[in-house]
């Protein structure tokens, strides 16, 4: 019997559930956003939290525990300087949970893992995706009339 042994299993073997889980957090610190099952976003609150919490001590001994756990060097970066300075006078609580709908696959319900207080990211990050995809898509306009003038220069010279 489990009785009051804490923890979610999430249906992998220990070495399995550990790697998932430092990717998990891994993303959140990096994109700030990530789209998930409840589960695995309930499992993943905990770790993030305490990496946020490592960040804000900013010590020596905090950063390399950050980096024995976080998978990128970037990821331990981003969080020493951009992610746990944001939270500087917050006593926890760094993260929302919000359910989304079910995953097309199995059913299993999806949930959106975000850091509080990114909002003013995400949506820069969105306007510029915006701006490179309309970018594209003008850049794309103007060949395809390149292509049809052309083509049709050519049609004319072929005919005569």
């Amino acid at each position: 019997m489990r009785h009051r042994n804490a923890g979610f299993k999430l249906g992998r073997n220990t070495s399995h559930r550990r790697a998932l889980l430092r990717n998990l957090v891994t993303s959140v610190i990096v994109e700030d956003r990530v789209t998930t099952t409840v589960a695995k976003a309930k499992a993943v609150r905990p770790h993030v939290e305490k990496m946020i919490t490592l960040g804000k001590k900013g010590d020596l001994h905090s950063r390399r525990m950050a980096l024995a756990f976080l998978q990128t060097d970037t990821a331990v970066t981003r969080l020493f300087e951009t992610v746990a300075p944001r939270y500087g006078d917050r006593q926890g609580g760094y993260l929302r949970i919000t359910r989304k709908g079910f995953q097309r696959g199995d059913g299993a319900e999806l949930a959106i893992i975000e850091l509080l207080g990114a909002e003013k990211q995400l949506e820069a990050k969105a306007e510029k995706r915006a701006q490179v995809k309309a970018d594209k898509r003008k850049k794309m306009e103007a060949e395809l009339e390149a292509a049809k003038k052309e083509e049709g220069e050519g049609g004319n010279e072929e005919a005569a």
